[in-house]
């Protein structure tokens, strides 16, 4: 039989790097503790089997030391009381196919004459959040009350997303890696990303996450596409890494949702109900936990209001799955994890022969007829 001379270390980075508690694959892997304390050595078929199993390419067990995987754009995820850790593979897979998408997208448009888009680093930090929130909502076309005009958060955050696609950002909203559902995305991790870009801008939502919280997530995305600052974050706690972009796009995001002066007026009505955080989340199509803490910033509530508010918030939504970005209909969760103006323009590279059928299997993660049937099903446009 076969050993693989491979370093402890690696084997045990490799776990970690995947999030796998050692007990977890015990099971699979009967000696895997000999392993990473050097006593005894895979064979070449079990160490194929953990390197699929951790989602490490096989080639890095033959290193001499484990690589630096750092995440490829600024990384303003938040922390409580322990170490940031390292980015899992679900993570870095993810923004790596992003990448991927919004390089070939920004090549076609430049190809095909396209115009930059102005908005994008459009504003500086100096500009007030109220400044900044009331420009992006001139360039959407929608007022201060715009949420109150739908029904729910998802029917809010489907008319947000398609001003945003109509202007020519991707959106993609998926909660797991791909299309495969046994790579759930942890919204613990990242509640999205931003990749901006005066071509090809992409936004990133975690589908795992609550539709409400997924609806603050995008409105922080949006003013990082107004600074021009790529990132990835959580806001662990509703709360920015304590960097200075960070801090003033969640300032931008909770003026563009909840306007200071419709708040104010809110507030006083919420007041009479039973339940104020409730009333405030329902009409401006946000989560109860922004709506408290909009009125914390505001002064409307005291710290240990919000605290004792925040506190039966996560007892509560410890029991409460969160939402879901698709449905069970697979052609209809396509439209949002590939994104529309995303699909119609590899469609129309395809019937131009500007791209090969593979490479759109490839940028889409659609292969097959599943591709052909999606633009079908979905009436996406390929003129």
């Amino acid at each position: 039989m076969n050993y693989v001379p491979v370093r402890p270390e690696l084997l045990r980075w490799a776990r970690e790097r995947a999030g796998l508690p050692l007990d977890s694959l015990i099971t699979r892997f009967r000696k895997l503790n000999d392993w990473e304390m050097g006593r005894s050595e895979p064979t070449f078929k079990q160490l194929e089997a953990y390197a699929k199993t951790t989602r490490v390419p096989f080639g890095y067990f033959f290193l001499s030391e484990p690589p630096e995987e750092p995440l490829p754009i600024p990384d303003f995820r938040t922390i409580a009381d322990t170490p940031l850790q390292h980015p899992t593979p679900d993570l870095l897979d993810t923004i790596y196919a992003m990448q991927r998408r919004q390089a070939w997208l920004r090549e076609e448009r430049i190809e095909q004459g396209a115009d930059p888009l102005a908005f994008v680093g459009s504003v500086a930090m100096e500009n007030t959040p109220l400044t900044v929130a009331t420009e992006m909502r001139r360039i959407l076309g929608i007022g201060t009350d715009w949420a109150r005009e739908h029904n729910t958060w998802t029917d809010a955050l489907r008319a947000l997303r398609v001003g945003l696609e109509e202007l020519g950002v991707v959106v993609v909203i998926n909660g797991v890696v791909g299309n495969n559902t046994h790579r759930k995305l942890d919204p613990m991790e990242f509640r999205g990303f931003v990749l901006a870009d005066h071509y090809a801008p992409l936004i990133f939502l975690n589908g795992s996450d609550g539709k409400a919280a997924q609806m603050f997530t995008l409105a922080h995305e949006l003013a990082h596409l107004w600074v021009g600052q790529d990132a990835v974050f959580n806001l662990l706690d509703l709360e920015p890494a304590d960097v200075n972009v960070e801090r003033f796009c969640n300032r931008v995001a909770a003026e563009f949702l909840i306007p200071e002066n419709e708040m104010r007026t809110a507030w006083t009505e919420a007041l009479s109900t039973n339940a104020p955080y409730q009333a405030i989340a329902r009409r401006f199509k946000v989560s109860e936990l922004v709506a408290a803490r909009r009125a914390l910033d505001l002064a409307m509530i005291q710290q240990g209001a919000f605290t004792d508010f925040y506190n039966r918030y996560l007892d509560r939504e410890r029991n409460i799955s969160t939402g879901s970005e698709g449905g069970g209909d697979f052609y209809a969760t396509q439209g949002v994890r590939v994104g529309r103006v995303f699909a119609e323009a590899v469609n129309h590279a395809v019937r131009e022969g500007r791209l090969l059928y593979r490479e759109a299997f490839e940028l889409t993660g659609l292969y097959g007829t599943t591709f052909d049937k999606y633009v079908s099903k979905a009436g996406i446009r390929g003129d």
